[in-house]
Order: structure tokens, then sequence, then C-alpha cells
């Protein structure tokens, strides 16, 4: 049997060729920080560096997980090739061929490890409201004891009638309930619609009479379509009618909004909340007017209150308990994110037109004193709220 030697000069060679081969290696690596991203150039630059590697090792694709010896003296060489063995037998799996044949990318052969996660933007902080001062005196109405009241969690109750009211009634239920079948669910109109509020100095309206204009960009209409557009995000369904009742002629206002209000409920059975929409006008002993205030996010929004109708005036309301357990529910959903945001709700003895449905409210949406940017924030709040009671979130 003949023993092959090599001659001096072949192993020069040979060593040469191996010299250059690691050298070729080091150089591609040398810019990399890692072991992963040095094999990953190596998977765009690897072919030639695998074919320097073969001639000298032969095929070094093994079953098991380490290099053959050969190999791994080659590989021990380069640190950063050390540090990466598992990924260098990847590398030379990119010549694997699938069941059809074809090809496979490194990706197909073997998922590529996670790629590191991209750091979050961070939070930015929510734009700051600014209200232009209107330049009324402001004041926040809170009582300043229960005396007087039918206190219910934290809600007062002001009761202006002869009629009895138990608190054991307020437990957080109400008769009226959303209809599941298909159509608006909600009603909102204004009685007095032309209600308006105190702009700021450059913002001024039209005027219709006293804080009141037919332009239903600052009237109480204009409240009503930020409500009705909360509501509807909430997933809602809204019919708003923006008929002024109460213009040209105020006297009659409730019985125009009382025929309105019934053709809608007989064209639209399947709404079962009916709000009345307006704003209060509050002054003090010697007539100046003042704005009803809370603050919210660094700004005032107009303090709100439900008025509830009755059938102590002798017309038949048989149901405004529930119209009251209603109100009660919303206001104290407002009141646990916004302690001074609702002023009692009051009990009269007129009816309000609130007997047409048990879901029937009046709400006072500031007073004339307020800004309408104070009115509208309300309005927000009060979508919010009613949203979440109405669908016991």
């Amino acid at each position: 049997m003949r023993i092959r030697r090599r001659t001096p000069f072949g192993r020069q060679a040979a060593a040469l060729l191996l010299s250059g081969a690691v050298l070729y290696l080091v150089t591609v690596t040398a810019a990399s920080p890692s072991a992963q991203s040095a094999l990953e150039e190596l998977g765009r630059r690897g072919e030639l560096a695998l074919r320097l590697l073969e001639s000298q090792l032969g095929d070094f694709r093994v079953e098991e997980e380490d290099l053959p010896g050969p190999a791994a003296m080659v590989i021990a060489q380069s640190p950063v090739l050390m540090s990466g063995q598992e990924a260098v037998l990847e590398l030379r799996g990119t010549e694997e061929t699938d069941d059809s044949g074809q090809s496979q990318s490194p990706s197909d052969s073997q998922p590529l490890p996670p790629a590191a996660p991209i750091p979050e933007e961070p939070a930015q902080p929510m734009t700051p409201l600014v209200f232009a001062d209107n330049g009324v005196a402001a004041r926040t109405l809170i009582p300043s004891s229960p005396e007087g009241y039918l206190v219910v969690g934290d809600v007062y109750i002001n009761n202006r009638t002869d009629l009895p009211l138990d608190a054991a009634i307020f437990d957080g239920t109400f008769d009226a309930a959303l209809s599941q079948e298909e159509g608006p669910q909600v009603l909102i109109l204004h009685t007095h619609g032309s209600e308006a509020y105190t702009m700021p100095e450059g913002e001024a309206y039209v005027p219709s009479g006293d804080c009141r204009t037919t332009d239903c960009a600052y009237n109480v209409v204009r409240v009503g379509d930020e409500l009705a557009a909360v509501l509807e995000e909430a997933g809602l369904s809204v019919l708003h009618d923006p008929t002024l009742h109460d213009y040209p002629e105020y006297s009659g206002a409730y019985g125009r909004s009382l025929d309105a209000a019934e053709a809608y409920l007989e064209q639209y059975p399947t709404i079962q909340f009916v709000l009345d929409v307006h704003r209060d006008a509050i002054s003090d002993g010697d007539g100046t007017p003042y704005k009803v205030v809370s603050g919210v996010a660094g700004v005032n929004a107009a303090q709100m209150s439900f008025v509830i109708g009755t059938d102590g005036g002798g017309l038949e309301h048989p149901q405004w308990r529930e119209n009251l357990k209603l109100a009660a529910a919303i206001q104290q959903r407002l009141l646990d994110g916004f302690p001074t945001l609702m002023r009692p709700i009051t009990v009269r003895n007129s009816r309000y037109n609130q007997h047409v449905a048990t879901g029937a409210l009046l709400v006072e949406m500031g007073a004339a004193g307020n800004s309408l940017d104070e009115a509208l924030l309300s309005a927000r709040l009060l979508g919010r709220a009613v949203a979440d009671v109405l669908l016991d979130r």
C-alpha cells in the first residue's frame, strides 16, 4: 500500500490556502459586533468561504451538534466564529434542498431568531385643553350639607314637590332598556333650542334675544351635536332633532316639542331614551349672571343638572320615578370621575314631556354665563356616562 506523502511545497500551498480561508473569514466578520451578525454576513458572502474550507477539510456537514475536529480547529482560529459553531452548521445547511428539490433559504429550513423588539415611542401627553376666558365670574355649586336633600350614594336630590321619595328605590336599576331591533335608540331634541352661551371676545354670534341665537353653531343644538357624536361613537343609534321649538315664539315651546317627540316615537318605536337638552340661567342677588363650573383637565367644564318632571302638577305621569332612577344612575357614574361636575337633581311638579318614555330626561348644560367650549366639554363627559350606563359597562 502506497502512502501518498505531501511534499514541502504542497504542505506550504495547503497551509497558505487554509490561512487564506481563515483570513477571509476573519476579514468578513471583523466588523460584526456579535456572532449572529457575523454569521448573517457570512450568509451573504459565505459561498467562497465554504468552498475554501471544504477544499481543506472535506465535507464538514454532520448530523451531530459538534463539528468534526479539523473543522473545529479552523473555526477556533476566529473567536467570533467559535462562539457561533451552531450557526456555521446552519450556514452549511443552506445548500440543503427540500423534498421538491428546490433550494431552501435559512428562513425556510429553520426559523430565524426573533428580532430585538423595537422600542416604542414614548407616550405623548394629551394636548392640554385651552379655553378662551369669556369674562364671566365662575362658581362651583355643591351642597354644603345633606339637609333638605335626599342623598343616595353621591347623588343629591332636591325634591320640590309634595310627592314621597324612598331612597330604597335607587338601586342602580331603571325600567328603560335599549331596543335590540334595528332603528334609532336615543332621541335628542331641544324644547328651547335657541338658548345660547356667553362667548369670549371675538367669537360673538348674531343674537335672537338675551343669550339666544338661531345660529345652531352656537346654541344648545351645537351641544346636542356633540352629545350625539359621543353616543354614536360608543355604538348607540341616535336621532338628533335640531328644530328650534322656541323660535320665533317662545310661548308654547313645550307643546311643540311634545308633538315632535310623539311623532318620532310613533315612527321609531325603537327609541326608548329621550334627552331634552337645555341650558340654565343663573344670577346672583343683584341680577348679575355667573357661570357654574367644575375643573376638568385644567379647564372649566360647565356644571350640569337633571330636572325631573312629575305628576305633581296634575298631568298624568305615573312612571316619573323611573326617569328619576335613570338620572340618578347617570349622575352617580359622572360623579365617580368628576365629583363636582353635577349639581343636585331637581324634582318638580311640572311634567316637562317626560311622560313620553321611562327613559326621558331634561338636562341643563351649564348656564347662560358659561362659554360654549365649557358646555361642549360637559357634553362629551355626559355622553360617555350615558353610554356606559345604557350599555351597562
